[in-house]
């Protein structure tokens, strides 16, 4: 066989496939307890695994196949240019192995392949190397990849060497990239998500993906189109099912257009202005606290608040990223399939929002975030729908006592939280502050001597110091004029992690919800089935606001027995959850329906009937959620159209 420059390609794609099998197998052996795989499921998983390594190699050679094809002989067999190839190919095997060590860190923290995250951490460079400086032995972690480069180099020492040697007409060189060039093509018709679904178990899906080729698809899936993507219900259905769902005994729907979910709450008697400090706690998972059965004393404040509140027992958060959770509490609105729209640039504006409804009421509404608010966007959202930023970047480096990659310690983003509070107070205006920590992240650095676990020595620590830091908060509140008559609410944003067996593992989405104002709030314990989407209507009913409303979330506090219900998702699953059954609607309109997720043994129905009423519930509000979004129909502008 004559040599050619095209065998390079083709002893690379079989170190690639080496490569990817020992990552693959890496993290096999990391998360053998939770993907535990059948002997015939291990074989799908490398079977299904080669094929979307494949598939990526294929992407991946469209331009060195054209180099290849293109370059003239003459400049081929210099030595100038045996030297550059020679350094391509090293820089092409560090680059691989920069991408399985990133591929390892990024299962550490997230148990997936490389999704939306990874490109929110591809943009946002700043905080997330400082973050990966802070938090991983970064120098020796780069002086092994350049070790794990040399060594790959040399099994391609010779097919270079022979590559480089050999005389190869341009036609011939154009025939075979042509055919290589048709392996992307095939490529893009058979490769797709649901090729990688093998098991119920999720573990096992991302095991059978490839982390380069999903890191892809997460640009191709930026935002899905609904109706494109998802089960539907006939416009007029899915939009009857959505009035049912928001619809309450003290609301008056203003219009009958098809999903204009505007409406009129009324409430009896004054309202109450009372200021808001509304806290979103990083990664506050439930099971952090002993009330939740952790028995590790991690959230003593939290704990002993808990007696002192109205807290929510039965509360899920929508999403798995801090800005779903921003997204439900501030707008109210189920997440649509995609990116949040917090980040959705130039979408993000002109929402329906919560401080927009306070404002109207005379309220000042602020936005105070730990870190630089550019991040994820959230400087944009909130500016846009009736905040005012405070941030890092806003507060004098001698009032920061104490900062990480991700922002300021909690104690002084309190610090500044109190300052706005005091002006406001002076200034005879009520208040509304949506703050957002930061120091339960990692690298889980906060300042010496407050608790007794070290500073970066794991996530344990992080929560004990922000519980810590909330204690703080409250007590050196009460020494304020405003305390007695502010509403302290305390949620988690999302839990510390998403992951599990399942794609929406309803355990891994609980949180808890505290709203203490001792003067005005007798404390309870409130059991109803509830998410994020329910806190905004939840407050105003507290303060007994009337108020025109586009949320689609519901008064919890006036929920009849038994109507509770949680909409959780991540960004492609949409789920409805009972309190009993689970309803999952996923691209390709597909849908699913699992039971037993109360205590029981976990089952599940795949390709169930939009009959179903569960099912049907689900489909009216992620249809809806996505043609209200769609239309601009919860634009603030228009609150007051006919």
């Amino acid at each position: 066989m004559k040599s050619s420059r095209f065998q390079l390609l083709g002893a690379l794609y079989l170190l690639s496939l080496v490569l990817f099998f020992a990552i693959r197998l890496l993290l096999l052996i990391v998360s053998r307890q939770d993907a535990s795989p059948s002997l015939p499921q291990l074989l799908h998983i490398f079977a299904t695994g080669a094929l979307f390594d494949s598939g990526f190699f294929a992407y991946a050679l469209i331009a060195p196949a054209l180099y290849l094809w293109l370059l003239p002989q003459r400049l081929w067999r210099s030595r100038i240019h045996a030297w550059w190839l020679k350094l391509v190919v090293f820089v092409s095997l560090y680059a691989a192995c920069f991408t399985l060590v990133a591929e390892y860190l990024f299962w550490d923290e997230f148990q997936v392949r490389f999704n939306f995250i990874s490109i929110d951490y591809l943009i946002y460079r700043r905080e997330v190397t400082d973050n990966i400086v802070q938090s991983y032995p970064v120098v020796w972690l780069f002086l092994g990849m350049f070790v794990g480069a040399l060594l790959l180099y040399q099994p391609l020492r010779k097919p270079l060497a022979r590559a480089l040697n050999s005389e190869e007409p341009f036609l011939r060189r154009g025939l075979i990239a042509l055919l290589l060039l048709l392996l992307p093509l095939s490529g893009y018709f058979t490769l797709g998500q649901p090729l990688r679904r093998i098991s119920a178990n999720n573990y096992i899906n991302e095991l059978a993906s490839n982390g380069p080729y999903q890191f892809v698809a997460a640009f191709r899936n930026n935002e899905l189109d609904y109706r494109q993507f998802y089960a539907t219900l006939p416009d007029d259905q899915a939009a009857q099912l959505l009035r049912r769902e928001v619809a309450e005994p003290n609301a008056r729907f203003v219009s009958d257009a098809p999903y204009d979910i505007r409406r009129d709450i009324h409430n009896t008697g004054p309202e109450q202005h009372l200021n808001i400090i509304l806290i979103t706690v990083e990664s506050l998972s439930s099971d952090f606290l002993d009330y939740f059965g952790n028995g590790q004393h991690l959230t003593p404040n939290l704990d002993a608040l808990i007696d002192k509140s109205l807290f929510f027992d039965n509360f899920y958060a929508t999403g798995t990223r801090t800005t779903r959770g921003l997204e439900a509490v501030n707008l109210s609105i189920p997440p649509t399939p995609g990116r949040s729209i917090i980040k959705r640039i130039g979408r993000e504006t002109d929402q329906w929002s919560l401080g927009d409804v306070l404002d109207e009421k005379g309220y000042h509404s602020f936005f105070a975030y730990g870190g630089r608010s550019y991040f994820e966007n959230m400087n944009a959202f909130y500016a846009a729908n009736g905040y005012q930023i405070v941030d890092q970047t806003s507060v004098p480096d001698t009032e920061i006592s104490f900062s990480n990659a991700w922002g300021m310690s909690d104690e002084d983003l309190f610090r500044q939280v109190m300052k706005v509070a005091d002006r406001e107070q002076q200034a005879g205006t009520p208040f509304f502050i949506q703050v957002m920590t930061t120091s339960n992240h990692r690298p889980y650095t906060y300042p010496e001597g407050r608790i007794d676990i070290p500073s970066g020595h794991g996530r344990n620590g992080a929560v004990k110091y922000t519980d810590y830091a909330l204690g703080q908060l409250l007590s050196q509140s009460e020494q304020h004029p405003w305390f007695d008559d502010t509403l302290f609410v305390i949620l988690a944003d999302h839990q510390a992690g998403s992951a599990g067996k399942h794609d929406l593992p309803v355990a891994r989405y609980h949180i808890p919800l505290w709203i203490y104002a001792p003067r005005h709030i007798p404390p309870r314990k409130v059991s109803t089935l509830s998410s994020q989407v329910d806190l905004a209507p939840t407050l105003l009913g507290l303060l007994n606001m009337s108020y025109r409303s586009c949320f689609f979330g519901h008064d919890v506090l006036a929920e009849p027995a038994g109507r509770g219900r949680a909409l959780i998702a991540n960004y492609q699953n949409l789920g409805l959850y009972d309190g009993k059954q689970m309803a999952i609607l996923e691209p390709r309109r597909q849908i699913r329906l699992q039971s037993g997720l109360d205590g029981g043994k976990l089952q599940e129905r795949a390709g169930s009937s939009d009959h179903d009423p569960l099912v049907r519930r689900d489909i009216g509000y992620y249809q809806g959620a996505a043609a209200v979004y769609r239309q601009h129909l919860n634009s603030w502008r228009n609150r007051n159209r006919k």
